[in-house]
């Protein structure tokens, strides 16, 4: 899979980590929501600092539950809700340990078609049908996995020239656009147009 450097934390070092630890990524992709974008995707690698240096998921998977929740919510806490998201990031940290041989990148490697991969991810803990399509989207557009059907399957993320979603997310310009898609699209709710 060619690699890329990902600019979705806004922080060097959390955005190295997010580019050469696919666990890292994907704990980042659990992590957001109910924060900001920068929060989500820079707290793997804080994660990282606080376990002794890097992410393994059957580290993660075998602490015991109190315990990593108390890593999170150490100061800064790691998410607004530090309990269930440290609960969450084990849970799937389990389902890489028991169905991906502890390997957070088997989850997309080898999947031969989009529907796939969105059923893989959609079946992690956490990952509903929307997040799902938006990692797909988000795998596809900046590291290269791009089986067969993926725009498809990450429909409407997977999109050529949107700014919908982190997928779309390669520098601060386009974090700006992705904010004011969002924001136009929730004031459209709003009105009821």
């Amino acid at each position: 899979m060619p690699r890329t450097a990902l600019h979705l934390s806004g922080d060097a070092d959390a955005d190295a980590v997010l580019s050469r630890d696919p666990l890292a990524l994907l704990i980042g992709m659990v992590l957001d929501q109910q924060v900001t974008l920068e929060k989500a995707f820079s707290s793997p690698a804080e994660l990282a600092r606080r376990l002794g240096g890097s992410l393994d998921a059957a580290s993660i998977a075998a602490m015991d539950p109190d315990e990593l929740a108390d890593v999170f919510r150490a100061r800064p806490a790691l998410h607004r809700y530090p309990g269930s998201m440290a609960g969450r990031v084990q849970e799937v940290c389990r389902t890489v340990v028991e169905d991906y041989g502890g390997r957070a990148d088997a989850i997309w490697k080898g999947v031969t078609s989009g529907e796939e991969l969105v059923a893989r991810i959609r079946s992690l803990p956490g990952f509903g049908e929307q997040k799902s399509k938006i990692f797909t989207a988000l795998l596809g557009k900046q590291l290269g996995v791009r089986p067969e059907g993926w725009q498809e399957a990450s429909a409407p993320f997977g999109g050529d020239g949107t700014h919908l979603s982190v997928a779309d997310i390669t520098d601060a310009a386009s974090l700006e656009k992705v904010r004011a898609t969002k924001k136009a699209m929730k004031a459209r709710a709003h009105s009821g147009a």
